[in-house]
């Protein structure tokens, strides 16, 4: 098993730590995020032709399993898009679905809905379909707003998903792509979590409309155990 690695920083006056480069703990909170896990993604493709090997539900929960053993996290918050399609939690295959059942039981998981959940979903999303846990659209948790897609023109404390960031950077001549979270003063969007998800560039116009009236914004990315900001932008004083 890969040791799952810490690198504390301060947003909004706290001290958060990024796990693994892709999760966020609150200490305050005693409280692990997790965004985009893409749940049964494989299974999607798999039913529109394109077969992939139907084991990243698994990977994906055992990333989470690892997160919360070593952090110590009492609760989860998921930021959206939790399976890859309203009819994914009836696709979980026994040993996921043991897994993610083991995980809601032994802490106070709470499953914020996205897009992605939606589509195709029957009514009711995942109520009653997705083990354990408690479903909510939105959520707002000491003072911060958890969603899944950060919404334009918001002046509170958010944290979002959806966007997927990643960032490009170039050292030595090797060209590296890392998720990354992308945070302005008071908001910021989590890398996605799900062993099948792929990625858009931090400095995407999307992401910068989305985290307005923000007149700065950095990629937030773990390397050798601390914290590195790398200006995206910076509107003219």
């Amino acid at each position: 098993m890969v040791p799952v690695s810490f690198a504390p920083f301060h947003f909004m006056e706290e001290e958060w730590r990024m796990v693994d480069g892709r999760a966020l703990f609150w200490p305050k909170e005693n409280a692990l995020l997790v965004a985009d896990l893409h749940l049964e993604k494989a299974s999607w493709y798999a039913r529109t032709g394109q077969p992939l090997p139907p084991y990243d539900s698994r990977e994906t929960l055992e990333r989470v399993a690892n997160a919360i053993r070593a952090t110590g996290a009492r609760r989860v918050f998921t930021l959206g898009d939790n399976f890859h399609d309203g009819e994914g939690p009836d696709r979980l295959e026994p040993h996921a679905r043991g897994m993610l059942d083991a995980l809601t039981r032994a802490v106070d998981w709470v499953w914020i809905t996205g897009n992605h959940d939606e589509k195709h979903a029957p009514e009711g999303a995942l109520a009653g379909r997705a083990p354990g846990g408690t479903q909510v659209t939105e959520l707002e948790v000491g003072g911060v707003l958890l969603r899944h897609q950060a919404v334009a023109g918001e002046t509170r404390a958010e944290l979002s998903g959806h966007f997927h960031p990643r960032i490009q950077v170039t050292l030595k001549g090797r060209r590296i792509v890392r998720p990354c979270a992308v945070a302005s003063a008071n908001r910021m969007v989590l890398p996605a979590f799900g062993a099948l998800t792929a990625g858009m560039s931090a400095a995407d116009p999307a992401i910068r409309a989305a985290l307005q009236p923000a007149s700065t914004a950095d990629a937030i990315v773990p390397a050798a155990g601390r914290m590195l900001r790398i200006p995206l932008w910076k509107d003219a004083a």
